[in-house]
């Protein structure tokens, strides 16, 4: 089994102050557009973007700012309903 994070593409835009912020995101042949960026973080190496994509689905990406590339860290389904799963 590979423990290799995925890789993906993301095309981004500028904001106000010059950051490139993502703005579709690119999973093997499926385009997801980002409706929403609900949080960011920013460190000397490494961008992490919180997004939302039009299907509620919720993505956490990195971009590591020395080698250029994207990963996506965390994914959320927006089918999710909250409630519990059983064994019954």
């Amino acid at each position: 089994m590979s423990t290799a994070p995925l890789t993906l593409r993301v095309e981004c835009d500028a904001d106000y102050q010059g950051e490139e912020t993502p703005r579709r995101i690119f999973l093997a042949d499926k385009a997801i557009e980002i409706e929403d960026v609900i949080d960011r973080w920013l460190a000397p190496e490494y961008r992490y973007f919180k997004v939302r994509a039009g299907d509620n689905d919720i993505y956490i990406l990195r971009h590591d700012l020395l080698t250029q590339r994207w990963e996506l860290t965390m994914f959320q389904s927006g089918k999710y309903d909250g409630s519990r799963l059983s064994s019954s």
